[in-house]
C-alpha cells in the first residue's frame, strides 16, 4: 500500500553476515553517487582487461521515475502488494481482457508464498517491482543496514520465486525513499519507482470514488497506484474494468515506468 500507512507485513531478518555484506557494497555506490540529486555521476572510463568483464547494461537511473516510456498520452498502471491468491488472479484477467501490460510491485514473502502467481505475471509480459519484506512505511527513518536488508531480501524472493526474473524496479513502502536506499536498488539495476496518481483504493472508498480520483488526479502524470492485496480488492478490480476502456477512450495507451 504505496500510499498509505504500514499493514504490519513482517519479513525474516538475513543473517549478519549477508546484511552486512550489502550495506558494504550497496554504500560505497552511494557515497560515489550521493548528492547527485538522484541521477548518476558518469563512470568513469575503465581499462580494456576491466571493459571485457563490465555489464553491457549500464546501470540505471537513481532518479525516482514517474514517466512512461510510451510517449505523451501513455499512462503505467501499477498494482502494489502482492501477490494475492484470490484478487492478482481478477486483476491479471482485467489487465488481459483490456490489452495491458502492468509493473506489479511485490512483497518478498507474498511472491515466495506464492510463486505460481509471480510467474503468470511474468508469463503475461508485466514487469516486476521490489516493494520490499515488511512493507515498513517509516523504513526512511531506519538504519542503512534494515534498509538493505528489506530490499535485497525481497528482491532475492522475488527472483526466486519467478524462476530468474529480477524485479526492474524498487518502490519504497509509501514513498519512504532515502538517498542510500535509491543508490542501493540502482545498483542492483531496479528503478526506483514513484507514482503520480493515488487511486485511494486501499482505503476502499467505493468503485465510483476510486475511478473519479483517477480521472481527476490524471493531469498529475501518468504513473498509476492501484493495490492486489491488502484486504478486499473487489471495489479496485471493478473500477479497473472501467477505467482501462475509458483511458483508451481518452486516447491514451499503455507504457511502463521510466526517469
Amino acid at each position: 500500500m504505496a500510499g498509505h500507512g504500514g499493514r504490519g507485513w513482517h519479513g525474516r531478518m538475513i543473517a549478519a553476515a549477508v546484511g552486512v555484506t550489502a550495506v558494504a557494497a550497496a554504500t560505497s555506490v552511494w557515497t560515489a553517487q550521493a548528492g547527485q540529486s538522484g541521477s548518476d555521476a558518469p563512470a568513469p572510463r575503465a581499462s580494456a582487461s576491466a571493459r571485457a568483464t563490465t555489464p553491457k547494461t549500464p546501470p540505471v537511473s537513481a532518479a525516482i521515475a514517474h514517466a512512461s516510456d510510451g510517449g505523451a498520452n501513455a499512462v503505467n498502471i501499477t498494482i502494489d502488494d502482492g501477490p494475492d491468491p484470490v484478487w492478482t488472479p481478477q486483476v491479471l484477467q482485467v489487465l488481459r481482457a483490456n490489452g495491458v501490460k502492468a509493473t506489479f510491485c511485490m512483497i518478498g514473502p507474498q511472491a515466495e508464498a506464492h510463486p505460481d502467481l509471480v510467474r503468470q505475471v511474468v508469463a503475461a509480459g508485466h514487469r516486476l517491482c521490489d516493494h520490499t519484506v515488511s512493507h515498513d512505511t517509516t523504513m526512511d527513518k531506519k538504519s542503512e543496514a534494515y534498509q538493505s536488508q528489506q530490499i535485497l531480501e525481497a528482491e532475492q524472493q522475488i527472483t526466486k520465486a519467478s524462476g530468474g526474473v529480477r524485479p526492474m524496479y524498487y518502490r519504497a513502502p509509501g514513498g519512504a525513499f532515502t538517498p542510500y536506499s535509491r543508490h542501493l536498488a540502482a545498483s542492483h539495476g531496479m528503478l526506483p519507482l514513484g507514482w503520480n496518481v493515488d487511486s485511494k483504493d486501499f482505503e476502499r472508498p467505493g468503485t465510483a470514488a476510486i475511478i473519479s480520483t483517477v480521472k481527476r488526479e490524471l493531469a498529475n502524470g501518468p504513473t498509476l497506484l492501484f493495490h492486489d492485496a491488502g484486504g478486499d480488492r473487489s471495489q479496485t478490480v471493478a473500477a479497473l474494468r472501467t477505467l482501462l476502456p475509458w483511458l483508451k477512450q481518452q486516447g491514451h495507451s499503455f507504457g511502463f515506468p521510466v526517469s
